[in-house]
């Protein structure tokens, strides 16, 4: 397995509209595998193949505490929302160090099919409903800081940037060592 580098926000990969997996083969299993490991090594909760710039319909999702439930959805998509919402702070892999707060429907169902092509469902609630909806949305082009308010949205982007220039001065200050 190969760790795999993370697309950073705003890479325009961030915003397309991933196509279907129509080849459940072993290049399939192997890219999870390898998204799988990313995600864990990162350390995230979910990773979706458009963060490792791949435009399928792939995510991986492991909210256990002992990362030991890695759930693979191949085409998901949810196909029951409750009424009922939670407000919780996200983060995002491709958003390094901004979190905040995002109202979402409390219970969702998903859809999805394996990495051998079978169907199935899952009801899903708490921290695993927020992050099927989070990275499912990424396979639509969306990125949870869509979500918020143009002035949150705004707020979080310059931090973003911010931080992207402290991190680039810090390589640059390591390397003239």
């Amino acid at each position: 397995m190969a760790k795999l580098p993370i697309v950073i926000y705003p890479n325009p990969v961030l915003a397309e509209h991933c196509t279907p997996v129509t080849e459940f083969d072993e290049k399939l299993a192997q890219l999870a595998a390898d998204m799988a490991e990313t995600m864990y090594a990162a350390p995230g909760v979910g990773l979706a193949a458009p963060q490792v710039g791949k435009t399928l319909r792939l995510v991986v999702i492991d909210v256990s505490e002992e990362k030991n439930q890695l759930l693979t959805l191949v085409n998901p998509r949810i196909t029951a929302y409750s009424e009922e919402t939670k407000v919780c702070e996200e983060g995002c892999l491709s958003l390094p160090g901004i979190w905040d707060k995002v109202k979402r429907p409390a219970e969702v169902t998903v859809r999805a099919q394996d990495l051998q092509g079978n169907f199935f469902e899952k009801d899903c609630d708490g921290l695993l409903a927020v992050c099927v909806q989070h990275e499912l949305d990424h396979l639509d082009g969306v990125v949870f800081v869509d979500h918020l308010s143009r002035l949150k949205k705004d707020r979080d982007l310059k931090k973003l940037h911010k931080l992207k220039l402290e991190a680039k001065k810090k390589r640059a200050e390591s390397e003239s060592r």
